[in-house]
């Protein structure tokens, strides 16, 4: 009796078709555009959805509905929730060095020890949701019979221009102190690189986070940033990714109804896997100052 071979016909790969994530939903863009995404050696890796203005401006309404619950929501939760993000990109992360890998043309080692950072880096800023309040405010002395404190409150609406070269820890530097502090972001993914931040949409969503608290927009960054700068109702950018001429016709933008800038660094200087400190969270912080009276103050102190 002669054994039957049974023929496998050759499997056609699933590839991934990435979306933008605005409003904790996965969108196409309304445009309808896509563009090529390749690696270091040119060779295709996917399309990325090509973000237009009215993709910003959705991103920017999706953003401002988010910000009074995240804003309002205690210090303490906030950290819960980025401590889950990283929670859940180590869970994940083989998928993230094969991106990073591919997108920034690193060894996998090299592009494990970013991805390694990134998580790091989720976890550092969870720690600090509940103290930067007790660095930057306090009680302030003054001359009368008044308390006079100082606390810090978020700026709102923030629009990140994620660093260009850096498609996954830089990201991560960016958008973490922002939302840490209980503002919101609409971000602009490296455009070059943008499947690491496209990606990152899928753990958020997954991870607790108010949808609408971090969009993810893909695309021409110009293209992208400019409605954003131009918008009345973003109250603060950050032109990380932004090169000196572009990052100068935003901010000119900007200024319209006074936005706060975060202005770009030159590249050399910019080392995203130093400790980063806490100048981006204080860089969208407002100082909300109370006086109080304390009553008439003698030689015995105050008479309450």
């Amino acid at each position: 009796m002669s054994e039957k071979t049974e023929k496998t016909e050759p499997r056609l790969p699933v590839f991934k078709t990435y979306k933008l994530y605005v409003g904790g939903k996965f969108p196409r863009s309304e445009s309808g555009r896509v563009y090529e995404v390749t690696d270091a050696k040119g060779t295709w890796l996917a399309n990325a959805p090509l973000s237009s203005r009215k993709d910003a401006r959705d991103a920017v309404v999706a953003a401002r509905k988010a910000f009074g619950g995240w804003s309002g929501a205690t210090a303490y939760n906030r950290g819960q929730i980025l401590y889950r993000i990283a929670e859940m990109l180590e869970g994940r992360r083989d998928q993230y060095v094969a991106e990073v890998a591919g997108a920034e043309g690193l060894s996998k080692s090299r592009a494990a020890a970013q991805v390694d950072a990134a998580i790091d880096r989720w976890v550092w800023y969870a720690g600090w949701t509940d103290k930067i309040a007790q660095v930057v405010g306090g009680g302030n002395p003054v001359a009368g019979p008044f308390f006079n404190l100082s606390s810090p409150e978020p700026t709102g609406v923030v629009a990140v221009l994620a660093p260009q070269e850096s498609s996954f820890l830089g990201l991560v530097s960016v958008v973490a102190p922002v939302i840490a502090t209980g503002n919101t972001a609409v971000v602009v993914a490296s455009e070059k690189s943008p499947l690491p931040a496209l990606s990152l949409g899928e753990v958020l969503a997954s991870s607790d986070l108010p949808g609408g608290v971090v969009n993810v927009l893909s695309g021409r960054t110009a293209e992208i940033a400019a409605p954003l700068a131009a918008h009345q109702d973003v109250n603060a950018i950050d032109l990380t990714g932004a090169d000196e001429s572009l990052a100068k016709e935003l901010e000119i933008a900007a200024a319209d109804n006074l936005k706060r800038v975060l202005r770009p660094q030159p590249v050399d200087e910019t080392d995203w896997s130093a400790t980063p400190g806490i100048d981006r969270m204080t860089a969208f912080l407002e100082t909300k100052t109370v006086w109080h009276p304390t009553g008439a103050l003698g030689a015995s102190g105050s008479s309450y």
